[in-house]
């Protein structure tokens, strides 16, 4: 029986990492990173690795209008998610982190660090992220392909996703990030986050893969939309990139 479930074990690590996602040549690849969603040491892989310095903006400041005006695109990166950068690596540097390893395996043991570390590695991978989920205004902007199947075969539609989602933005209290993400069972799901944190993190009560962020802090919209969170919520799914979230979600077979 030992050596079945060791087998058994052995079995579904091989087919995880040989579902680790595809991406294009831009991005940048890394060793498969291990995560725990039922144990401690459960697995999930990801050629996706976020370094601790910023990269540029895969758009202009005013790239994104009119959905999202340039005066906060340009001090929501170049202030609020430059700090994270600056931040992140100094308390790196301080606790003996190794960056070379990039923000992945050091999130998914964030309880061991100190709180500058975990609010301003996740502030840093969560904006990392959250660029590179959006892209110019599109007319009639849907998912299509593996990412359309799955979204609805685990929502029944496209419609009851983005409602569900729109809403889990909308409820959270106070400052965080409402999140589309794969689980420990290869099931697409959503949750919000507080503050800076996100699903990969061990301390996250719901646990997985992200592929899909949306920043519901009031700097990421309060110039152009003020108090109306559900307005910015609404007009952003214009800008959604569905061709990264489509690359994040790669092989994994839902």
């Amino acid at each position: 029986m030992a050596i079945q479930k060791k087998n058994t074990r052995r079995s579904f690590i091989s087919k995880t990492v040989k579902g680790s996602l595809a991406i294009g040549a831009s991005l940048s690849i890394a060793a498969p990173l291990l995560q725990s969603f039922t144990r401690k040491e459960n697995y999930i892989s990801s050629k996706f690795n976020t370094g601790f310095d910023q990269q540029a903006l895969p758009y202009t400041y005013d790239g994104l209008e009119n959905i999202i005006d340039a005066m906060t695109m340009e001090i929501h990166y170049s202030k609020h998610a430059a700090a994270y950068s600056k931040n992140a690596k100094e308390a790196a540097t301080a606790e003996g982190v190794n960056i070379a390893l990039g923000l992945e395996p050091l999130l998914c043991n964030i309880s061991k660090y100190s709180p500058k570390m975990r609010n301003n590695g996740g502030g840093h991978y969560n904006h990392e992220m959250f660029w590179k989920c959006m892209r110019a205004k599109q007319v009639n902007n849907l998912p299509t392909g593996d990412i359309q199947a799955a979204i609805n075969l685990a929502f029944g539609s496209f419609e009851d996703f983005k409602k569900k989602f729109s809403d889990t933005g909308k409820n959270r209290f106070g400052s965080g990030w409402a999140w589309l993400y794969i689980d420990g069972n290869k099931k697409l799901q959503i949750s919000s986050t507080p503050n800076q944190d996100n699903p990969l993190m061990d301390v996250s009560d719901k646990k997985g893969f992200p592929l899909l962020a949306l920043d519901v802090w009031e700097h990421a919209y309060y110039l152009k939309y003020q108090n109306k969170r559900a307005d910015y919520i609404q007009n952003w799914w214009d800008v959604v990139n569905w061709d990264y979230v489509q690359q994040r979600m790669g092989d994994f077979k839902i």
